[in-house]
């Protein structure tokens, strides 16, 4: 699949979507986006795919939204006429992709290559799971440009490394490193440059291969639950096995374990 300015493909089950603008570390404008947006759908649609990787070309993962063209009066938050003209425009450009994520189930990991920050760590933060370049930092640099988050960080963040970690973040716009990122939860491992995608794109593949349905409605009981009472968790948890129990692959576990040998998963 064809796109402007990012990467796409699928191999062994697990896409890879890697944002090429490498000359300006991947902040992104609205080409940059609809394609993101459209990648994550296409793989969502797709039942060749089982995992989605996010990554970045070059030094850098997403440097979030392109200063120069801010300045210039161009970018994402472009300044048109009328605060009535403006009040849409995440929504309308930036938003499509953490909606697009809420809705999906598949296991969404990022490699963190280099630079996040400001959007950039926004959309690193939306991912299941995080992995990052020993060289790679992050930061919530919004408040650098006297903005404050806007493409969902101030909801992700604080789920992910506690409340006073992420005002702190947010408030002093530092950078921090892979170590750093790790120490306090943000990311599940760090690996050399050079080891980060093949790592990476092994460990989604594991889980690629596993059995799709009972991976996806984990994955939507987790994001599910951390808003309601536990006992309402536990009705859809009910729902949730029952759906699990109807599939093939949860026949095949059993008989795998009792025949001593590794299960044959098919995905439904």
């Amino acid at each position: 699949m064809a796109y402007e300015a990012i990467l796409y493909e699928v191999e062994d089950r697990v896409a890879t979507i890697t944002l090429n603008k490498p000359e300006r570390l991947n902040a992104f404008d609205d080409q940059m986006l609809a394609d993101w947006h459209d990648a994550i759908v296409a793989a969502d649609r797709d039942p060749g795919v089982g995992a989605i990787i996010i990554t970045g070309a070059g030094r850098g993962f997403c440097s979030g939204m392109n200063v120069q063209a801010e300045v210039a009066g161009s970018g994402v938050l472009r300044s048109e006429a009328t605060v009535a003209t403006r009040r849409h425009s995440l929504r309308d450009r930036v938003h499509p992709i953490p909606r697009a994520l809420i809705q999906l189930e598949k296991p969404y990991i990022a490699a963190i290559n280099g630079a996040a920050a400001g959007a950039g760590m926004d959309m690193a933060s939306m991912a299941d799971i995080r992995f990052a370049a020993s060289t790679a930092r992050m930061g919530m640099t919004y408040v650098r440009m006297g903005l404050i988050p806007g493409d969902g960080g101030t909801y992700t963040l604080p789920r992910i490394v506690g409340t006073q970690r992420a005002l702190d973040m947010i408030w002093t716009g530092k950078l921090i490193t892979a170590q750093e990122a790790l120490a306090i939860g943000y990311l599940m491992d760090v690996f050399e440059p050079e080891e980060l995608l093949p790592r990476v794109k092994a460990y989604a593949r594991t889980i690629a291969n596993g059995p799709a349905t009972a991976v996806q409605l984990s994955k939507k009981l987790v994001y599910r639950s951390a808003n309601i009472p536990f006992d309402e968790h536990l009705d859809v948890a009910q729902m949730a096995m029952f759906i699990a129990q109807t599939t093939d692959d949860a026949k095949e576990g059993p008989l795998a374990f009792v025949e001593k040998r590794e299960p044959k998963w098919q995905g439904h």
